[in-house]
Order: structure tokens, then sequence, then C-alpha cells
């Protein structure tokens, strides 16, 4: 897919999107809830999250340790960065402009979901995963952030100012964009564990299927450990 911007512009578009950022965000959001509304919000968004962000990595699980995917859609799993992006920043803008009237509100989410499509695009501009992958990723995203919105939409107002709000979100963007964190080395260790194989499937020889399921790990028996 090919968008005209420099690549080193839809990588920093695409880091905006990693867990390292939106993961702290969320987290912020959660503290704003709880501190200004009301505790059940706060639990509401994050299980919401936790549970989209659990069948992202319960989807590539199942293709790094057991190839299943859906070849006739190029779909090895939901992505994390699609999923994160639609579902944070539209739910961090609204709580940032709760106590604005409902159309401001309403404006917030509809840009933080377009922002999130973007960090999606970026994933398939970067060849990090295909369309299928990416709109699943927003689907969800966005269902997870529409759900939530519906749930908070008549919080009490004004119990915070919306710049504070605004401004810890993005300062804790700003601090920890392009902070790597190597979430896709835990998902392929896990992955590789609970399967027991010795190395996980890849996109390219599914895809072909050329790819032969690797052997389970084995233990050495005493005479073979002797004999190595």
């Amino acid at each position: 897919m090919n968008v005209d911007l420099p690549v080193s512009a839809w990588i920093s578009i695409t880091s905006f999107g990693s867990v390292g950022v939106m993961g702290p965000v969320a987290l912020i959001v959660a503290a704003w809830l709880a501190l200004g509304y009301r505790w059940k919000y706060a639990c509401a968004w994050l299980a919401l999250l936790g549970a989209a962000s659990g069948l992202v990595a319960l989807s590539k699980i199942a293709f790094i340790g057991w190839g299943i995917g859906l070849r006739n859609l190029d779909f090895t799993g939901i992505s994390g960065h699609a999923l994160m992006s639609t579902a944070v920043l539209p739910v961090a803008i609204f709580v940032a402009l709760l106590p604005a009237r409902a159309a401001v509100r309403a404006l917030g989410v509809a840009a933080g979901l377009l922002l999130g499509v973007w960090v999606g695009v970026s994933r398939v501009v970067l060849d990090a995963h295909s369309i299928s992958e990416v709109v699943a990723g927003c689907a969800l995203g966005a269902l997870v952030a529409l759900a939530f919105v519906r749930i908070a939409w008549r919080a009490e107002s004004g119990r915070l100012a919306p710049t504070p709000v605004a401004a810890s979100l993005a300062a804790v963007v700003v601090a920890l964009h392009g902070v790597p964190v190597p979430t896709q080395h835990w998902i392929t260790e896990i992955a590789l564990g609970l399967s027991g194989h010795e190395r996980p499937y890849v996109r390219a020889s599914w895809k072909a299927k050329l790819y032969r399921a690797p052997e389970r790990r084995t233990e050495l028996q005493p005479e073979q450990r002797a004999a190595a």
C-alpha cells in the first residue's frame, strides 16, 4: 500500500499506537475517571480494553503457535496498534471533553476514531499487518470506545477541567512516543511455550503453504545428552 508520505513519517505515526504509549494513556484515563467521576467508569473502561486486548493476544498466539489464521484474507492476528489507537484515543479525548457540550464530545470522539484509523493505515503502509488485520483491529477498537462512551455519556459534568486532563494525556504521549516495548517477543515466547514448538509460524511460508509444522520440543534422554 503506497501513500505519499516518507517512511519516517509513517514510523512516527505508527509509534503512537504502541502499547508503550497507549497503555499508559489508558491508565491515566482510568485514573482521571476514578478521581473525577466514579470508580465504576474506570473499571468499565479497563474491563472493555482488557477484554479486547486479550482477544488480540489470543489471535496472535493461535497463529504463532499453531498456524491458525485465514489465508484467503491474509489474516494472522488482530492488529494491536489498530485496536489500541482506535480504542484509547477516542476515549481519552472524550474524558477530557466530558464537561463540554454533547456536540463537542461527539466531535472529539469522531476525531479520536479518525486518528486511530490513521495509525491503522500506517501498519499497512509499513507492511506490519494486512488490511484484514487492521480492519479487525480498528473495528474492535471502535467497538470498545463507543461502548464505553455510551456507558459514560451521562456522567456528571464539571467534575474535572479539560485542561489538566488533556495536558496530562499529552505529556504521557510525548514522553513515551518511540519507546520500544517488546510485546511481539513476549507473545511469541508464550505461543511457543504453549504449543511446544521450537519456532513460530511466519506469514510468508504460511501463505505459500510451504510451512511444515515444527517438531515439538522434547527432553533429551541421558544417553542422548552424553552423545551430544
